[in-house]
């Protein structure tokens, strides 16, 4: 099922993200920790792709096996900023074959280590967009970044780049986490009155390790609310108490984003089954208003 005939039903959406593992010897613990996720029964689930596309025959494989485990649809994420244009081609393929029709297309990060290449074939995610497009009929999501890419000058940049995506065939967009819900309303306007319509999916980070929140908000520039400090600060060193404020934190963003019409809720599992239960748990009856 195309994800954007979802997400234009008219009913709020809950959707996972999850990763697969970096090697073959991880692939049957991380298998059952997605079949997990699967059972709870999300709207669509997302896999991701490692950096340099290092993990895609893992991504293609558990997108095609909680597809067909749990019919749940599957977004396969793929990445461009160090493939050529053939390698592409042999990827979106290779997810037809399997059949996977929704993909969420992103330049990626180059691999740490790796040179800078003389001749890159890639250089922004709107051209694999348009080749995407080009190869078929598939459901193309892109990424968007309520604060600002962290590469881009300033948020008018940042808006053109994402109007060169959007123009180039895409179906609906999916945030990088943010913590403070005035972020991602002030982004909305932004976009809207610059001719953006596709549907919005909004990330949600729970946190649940308070050194690794904090590393991972400074390397994307994500901007901590002071609320959000104090939580870390009081409760980061102490997992049981940090998990179960995150979770709480997590549940009121969402709470408060769909109480004001944001209708697609994307959450970052970090490949945590009991994370994402006690969410789902959570709002299962706002779900159905």
């Amino acid at each position: 099922m195309k994800i954007r005939d979802i997400l234009h039903s008219g009913k709020p959406t809950l959707s996972f993200e999850v990763f697969p593992p970096k090697t073959e010897d991880k692939f049957l613990s991380v298998s059952e920790v997605t079949r997990q996720i699967a059972a709870l029964g999300p709207d669509f689930m997302s896999v991701t792709y490692g950096a340099g596309g290092g993990s895609r025959q893992f991504t293609v494989q558990l997108a095609h096996d909680i597809q067909a485990a749990y019919q749940v649809p599957v977004l396969a994420h793929i990445t461009c900023v160090s493939s050529t244009r053939e390698q592409v081609r042999d990827m979106l393929e290779h997810l037809k074959a399997q059949g996977i029709e929704n993909v969420l297309a992103l330049r990626g990060d180059k691999p740490q280590n790796e040179p800078e290449q003389e001749t890159k074939e890639y250089h922004y995610a709107a051209e694999l967009i348009r080749d995407i497009r080009s190869a078929g009929d598939f459901c193309i999501g892109a990424a968007c970044y309520p604060e600002g890419h962290v590469e881009s000058q300033n948020k008018a940049e940042d808006l053109k780049y994402l109007k060169e995506k959007v123009e180039a065939g895409v179906d609906f967009l999916t945030t990088q986490m943010f913590f403070d819900n005035q972020i991602l309303y002030r982004f909305l306007y932004r976009i809207r009155e610059i001719g953006i319509t596709q549907p919005v999916c909004a990330g949600i980070m729970p946190v649940t390790n308070g050194k690794q929140m904090k590393r991972i908000g400074g390397l994307s520039g994500t901007e901590l609310p002071q609320r959000f400090k104090a939580i870390l600060d009081q409760y980061g060193t102490t997992p049981k108490a940090m998990k179960q404020a995150g979770i709480a934190y997590a549940t009121d963003q969402i709470i408060d984003l769909l109480a004001n019409g944001v209708r697609h809720i994307h959450v970052y599992t970090m490949n945590k089954p009991d994370i994402a239960a006690a969410i789902l748990h959570n709002i299962s009856e706002i779900l159905k208003v």
